[in-house]
């Protein structure tokens, strides 16, 4: 892996007011640990580590630090930010060597979505992890990881065995092959038209209207009511007996 050099400067005060010096001469202060030495106070440009920063792949970044015509290999561990302007106010580095091993966290890029069918047809790439744990040397950390979509159908399932890694480099996560990518299913299905209501069903003419069937001869004609037909059936019985 590509090592960045980086200028350095050293700072025997510590404390508050120090450090706010530092940022108004344009310097981020830093701390660099472990190797089983004491820290370092140092400070570094503002301009050159925010340049860095905005790279994915700073924390897997080794750095030579150069101070006093002196290298020190570090690894960024920490960063502090102002919560007003997301500005670096303070960095933690740890001192590493060749044969350091250490856990670090890698980015995961997708690539060949073009190729892949499940995507080209409505489907969706569904992001399980974005960065993974991996263990190893200094000289061996990887920039980022890729996965490749190519051929990968609606559901199919990107596991961590599909992800090449180089020798001697393995993921923190080892008694499962754990999931880093899912191709779903359309979250929106295609909805049909509705069809035009037809004359003759809802809203047909008359609907709900009581309708009296006429027989013919009698349009217009009113309905008797019970006491006038009682009295017709008590008639038609009488006339024989007369």
């Amino acid at each position: 892996m590509k090592e960045i050099n980086l200028e350095i400067i050293s700072r025997d005060k510590t404390g508050k007011s120090n450090c706010k010096q530092l940022r108004n001469m344009g310097k981020v202060p830093a701390v660099i640990y472990g190797d089983k030495k004491e820290p370092a106070y140092i400070a570094v440009d503002y301009p050159k580590i925010v340049k860095e920063l905005s790279k994915t792949s700073f924390f897997s970044t080794v750095f030579s630090l150069k101070l006093n015509k002196k290298a020190i290999k570090v690894l960024p561990r920490e960063i502090q930010t102002d919560p007003l302007n997301d500005k670096p106010v303070h960095i933690d580095f740890l001192r590493v060597n060749d044969e350091s091993k250490i856990n670090i966290s890698v980015p995961i890029i997708f690539i060949n979505e073009d190729k892949s069918p499940g995507l080209k047809g409505g489907g969706v790439l569904n992001t399980v992890r974005r960065e993974v744990d991996l263990i190893c040397k200094i000289n061996n950390i990887p920039e980022k990881l890729e996965a490749d979509l190519t051929n990968l159908e609606v559901g199919s399932v990107i596991h961590m065995s599909d992800i090449k890694l180089q020798e001697d480099v393995i993921p923190q996560i080892s008694d499962r092959d754990f999931t880093i990518a899912t191709i779903a299913a359309p979250t929106v299905m295609p909805v049909e038209e509705e069809k035009p209501e037809t004359e003759g069903e809802e809203g047909e003419e008359g609907e709900g209207e009581e309708t009296v069937e006429t027989k013919e001869g009698e349009e217009g004609k009113p309905e008797e009511s019970k006491e006038e037909k009682k009295e017709t059936e008590v008639k038609k019985e009488e006339e024989p007996k007369k």
